[in-house]
């Protein structure tokens, strides 16, 4: 049970879900439960919508309402496994109704992301109201990483240890690979990056947690031949959406080579810019993991990211790229550390360079989707399923 799958995919745990599908397809049968539009001609994928009595309620309320349609529709199921808050509910309710196993992949904690009281006010006590039940009785529950399951466990103290697995994110690196040099009318000619100047790139949703507010302001301090490709959008909030429009023009009126991508955009684009860039990096303040960080990884690419989280268990300081501390206390330093890792890789190319291949090995050695999806098979063996 998922919120995002294909073609609407938003951030990570679609990606997860996404690649953990196929990979399982192959060893059990699966059915997926999405929410969104119809998927037709996706074999054995339901999407699910909210009681459209509901339109303009507060997005927790429609949520739950589409929850609820799916735990209808999953009578057949004999382990329900549900991600994120969004489904966590419909998981509940499915292992209560038919009496199954429900295993829960914490891809985030909603106590730890008050931010998101921004986008949906006293839905943010839904969703954290549903998490906490989901958690509390799942019989299974799997962290992406080994930060992220000190953190279920922190946060839900009386949550049983042994019911906490870890199973980290995986990337395919068959499909996230170097690319060549960029063509003519290409993504980045058609933007009009220079390919001879050093590219500092960010992939990323517009929203608190992924620290875009740091990164442009880190980048007033970046070198002054680096260029600064966002592709930055679906933002939580309008009022989110403003600031950040106000800080990337306040940018540019300073520098050049300042390009802001607001659409998602295909893979084949995704990589081309990632391949292109000198660096890749992440300023997320909250980040169980980061498939972003693989992905950049897996094209080859150095990354400066900051040490939350689960970061540091992609991101090995000083052997793929540069870890930055975070302290919620002190943004400028943060700030002025990311500019000053950012810097550094771009003055040494050679560094980079090693960075980016030290990189793409440990993608390929530590985190293929094969092993996520067996991994996740001997959990639902033993659940029960």
């Amino acid at each position: 049970m998922t919120r995002e799958y294909p073609p609407e995919v938003y951030g990570g745990a679609g990606v997860h879900v996404t690649e953990l599908v196929a990979q399982l397809s192959r060893l059990c049968q699966v059915d997926v439960h999405c929410m969104g539009a119809p998927r037709p001609g996706a074999e054995r994928v339901v999407a699910h919508q909210p009681d459209p009595r509901l339109q303009g309620a507060n997005a927790a309320l429609s949520t739950v309402s589409a929850d609820l349609m799916m735990a209808n529709a999953a009578s057949a199921a004999t382990v329900v496994h549900s991600h994120t808050w969004y489904t966590g509910l419909a998981g509940h309710l499915t292992a209560l109704l038919y009496d199954i196993p429900h295993v829960v992949t914490a891809h985030s904690l909603e106590p730890l992301r008050p931010w998101k009281a921004e986008q949906l006010g006293g839905g943010y006590r839904v969703s954290t109201w549903v998490e906490r039940t989901a958690v509390l009785a799942a019989h299974a529950v799997i962290a992406v990483s080994s930060a992220m399951r000190e953190d279920i466990l922190r946060v839900y103290p009386t949550l049983d240890p042994g019911r906490v697995h870890v199973i980290r994110n995986g990337i395919d690196t068959d499909v996230w690979r170097p690319t060549g040099a960029a063509r003519s009318g290409s993504l980045l000619a058609e933007l009009g990056v220079d390919p001879g100047r050093p590219i500092v790139a960010f992939v990323g949703r517009i929203t608190r947690q992924k620290g875009v507010a740091h990164l442009v302001a880190a980048a007033h301090r970046f070198s002054p031949d680096a260029q600064l490709v966002l592709c930055a959008g679906a933002p939580d909030t309008p009022e989110l959406a403003d600031e950040i429009r106000g800080a990337v023009a306040e940018l540019a009126s300073h520098r050049s080579g300042v390009f802001w991508i607001r659409e998602m955009l295909p893979i084949g684009d995704l990589r081309e810019l990632l391949t292109a860039a000198t660096v890749f990096v992440c300023p997320s303040v909250y980040e169980p993991l980061g498939i972003v960080n693989l992905e950049a990884m897996a094209c080859a690419t150095a990354v400066v990211a900051s040490d939350v989280g689960g970061i540091p268990e992609v991101v090995v300081d000083g052997v793929n790229g540069t870890l930055v501390h975070y302290d919620a206390d002190d943004p400028v330093a943060y700030q002025a550390g990311l500019a000053g890792a950012v810097n550094e890789l771009i003055a040494d190319s050679e560094r980079a360079s090693r960075y980016g291949a030290a990189g793409r090995e440990r993608c390929i050695e530590y985190f293929s989707w094969s092993g996520v999806a067996e991994q996740t098979l001997e959990i639902y063996r033993g659940v029960g399923a």
